[in-house]
């Protein structure tokens, strides 16, 4: 009685100050993990009730119903813890996004904070003339590289300089004609053909005439025939 009431008083002192979210969460986790060892345990349970009722069978019927009784206490306890873990579960993720939003805001309320004293030493007017002088020196120094970059010296009509270069073009192009007049003109007769004309007699050799080499061999042979004579012909015995 007396660990009671000190557990008692101990959790009325906690529950006055207000445990942490960060606390409550950790506790949470630390009864999911005992509940999921107690299911691990009921489901070892039952199987060996099972194996037991097996063993028996219809050998010893009271052995057997003992264990499908147990079987199904150990069933009804692991249904209600499934519920427990359920509900745990579903209260430890509603203190995590809470946590987690208290953050955000709590951080949000800080750089708000941090915005506003940063503002507080600027002035919109001030702002406003700045940003005016800042224009009026970028045009001031536009005008400065327009006056830099602007040329010496006389300004020249490009319309006038255009129209003098497209004369000296037209003078070059008449020059030009003139030296194509002065070059002669080349005749216009035509080159006479060297095909023979269809009527004029063909200088290819009938085929009945002796050729050039037949003829040479002939002349050969008279030739040798005046200087040695005819041969004489051996009479018939």
């Amino acid at each position: 009685w007396l660990v009671l009431n000190r557990f008692e008083k101990s959790g009325s002192s906690k529950s006055r100050s207000g445990a942490s979210p960060q606390e409550a969460i950790h506790r949470l986790r630390e009864t999911e993990e005992m509940l999921t060892k107690k299911q691990e345990y009921l489901e070892q349970k039952i199987e060996q009730e099972i194996a037991t009722a097996k063993k028996y069978g219809t050998k010893n019927k009271r052995g057997a119903l003992q264990a499908l009784k147990r079987k199904k206490r150990h069933e009804q306890q692991l249904t209600q813890i499934d519920g427990t873990l359920s509900t745990i579960e579903f209260q430890r993720e509603a203190l995590e996004n809470a946590s987690t939003n208290t953050e955000v805001l709590k951080n949000m309320s800080y750089a708000a904070k941090a915005i506003k004293g940063v503002h507080q030493n600027m002035d919109v007017d001030k702002i406003d003339s700045l940003m005016q002088d800042i224009t009026e020196q970028q045009e001031v120094a536009q005008e400065i590289c327009d006056a830099i970059a602007r040329p010496f010296g006389d300004t020249f009509d490009e319309d006038e300089l255009l129209a003098e270069l497209e004369q000296l073009e037209q003078e070059e192009e008449e020059e030009r004609m003139k030296e194509m007049a002065r070059l002669p003109r080349a005749p216009s007769s035509k080159v006479p053909s060297s095909r023979v004309p269809s009527g004029a007699p063909s200088s290819r050799v009938p085929s009945g005439a002796p050729s050039h080499r037949t003829r040479r061999c002939r002349s050969d042979r008279s030739n040798v025939m005046s200087m040695f004579g005819p041969p004489s012909q051996t009479p018939n015995a």
